[in-house]
């Protein structure tokens, strides 16, 4: 049974391969190499949640993936299977949070503050520098489902760097519709994020505050994602592609004055070759 890249960036494109087959299934031509090799040429952007902060462009994307008897890598994603059912699958799994992607986009900004005195107003600038957050290697379970009725992924990653010592439980579930050479593939998802995960990434500690960013401790929240991919196969290694995603951010992370939206956008279009 296969599974999907977690990437932060790299799920929007990659989220246009049906689940459970790649362009040499779809075609109906056999392919046993253990390595799964693509790359997506188009153009795609997705926001950034952050203050003042920049979009993340994707013209780009290389889908990189190996598969053993036991042992794989998968777009970033280093895992071992336990145990492989026909019904089910269940993973050991190592990665890297994603949540830091949005803090490499990010700028010095100024705010206006207004105080009076004496009569008269004065305009004062404030500078706000978002503070910078590492990048966590996670360990987990994850359980991968898949068949008539569609597809389910459920998993757990706890921190194993002690970055930010927290845990996230996650499940989504989507269908893959095929209309001759078109696939299309709509899915929703759910994160739960521990308190000192969310802390770690979207609170302002004492240190780092400041006048214009004041200090926030966040606690646990839920993350959802809804997410649509279409694909056409055009021939046996070139596949055309189209995909969109909404993730909304949990309540305590959208309190945080180091967001100034709420909602995360994606999309992709392209075309993806697959060697």
């Amino acid at each position: 049974m296969s599974r999907k890249g977690a990437a932060a960036v790299a799920a929007i494109v990659l989220a246009a391969v049906p689940f459970g087959a790649d362009a040499a299934d779809i075609v109906d031509i056999a392919d046993d190499s253990p390595w799964k090799i693509g790359i997506a040429f188009g153009y795609g952007q997705r926001t950034n949640p952050l203050v003042r902060a920049d979009d993340i462009d994707i013209l780009v994307d290389i889908d990189i993936a190996w598969f053993g008897k036991r042992w794989f890598f998968d777009n970033g994603d280093v895992g071992r299977t336990l145990l492989d059912r026909e019904r089910f699958t269940v993973n050991a799994v190592a990665r890297l949070n994603s949540d830091r992607v949005f803090f490499s986009k990010t700028d010095s900004d100024y705010v206006s503050l207004f105080s009076e005195g004496f009569g008269a107003s004065m305009v004062t600038l404030q500078p706000i520098e978002v503070p910078d957050r590492d990048y966590a290697l996670e360990a987990g379970i994850e359980l991968l489902s898949d068949g008539d009725w569609g597809f389910l992924q459920a998993a757990i990653h706890a921190d194993a760097s002690n970055t930010h010592g927290g845990y996230e439980l996650y499940a989504s579930y989507g269908r893959t519709f095929r209309r001759q050479r078109w696939f299309f593939e709509p899915s929703i998802g759910f994160a739960w994020k521990s308190p000192d995960m969310n802390d770690y990434y979207w609170g302002v500690r004492p240190e780092e505050s400041s006048i214009g960013l004041p200090e926030y401790r966040a606690g646990a929240g839920v993350n959802g994602e809804l997410r649509l991919a279409a694909s056409y196969q055009l021939t046996r290694h070139w596949t055309f592609l189209i995909a969109a995603q909404y993730e909304r951010l949990s309540r305590e992370a959208a309190k945080s004055p180091l967001v100034e939206e709420r909602s995360v956008r994606g999309g992709f279009a392209g075309f993806n070759y697959r060697f």
